[in-house]
């Protein structure tokens, strides 16, 4: 898992929809954002990486990251 990359949750609450890792790999989890998903922690076993990646940094907002999930698609 890279930062940027934009996987699928496959479990929980929000299985089914888009996130992009906001930060790296820690203790197995890595923190996720994206459209309908609220930033949090989530472990690496609960998605599926895609091939696409973004641009977008540490300290980039709810809003920025929902913007360019909607530019990808």
């Amino acid at each position: 898992m890279e930062i940027g990359q934009v996987c699928i949750k496959t479990k929980g609450r929000s299985a089914g929809r888009k996130v992009v890792v906001i930060s790296g790999v820690e203790d197995g989890r890595v923190l996720i954002d994206g459209l309908r998903v609220k930033r949090k922690k989530c472990n690496i076993l609960h998605l599926f990486p895609t091939n696409k990646t973004i641009k977008v940094s540490k300290d980039a907002t709810h809003d920025e990251v929902v913007k360019l999930l909607k530019l990808l698609k």
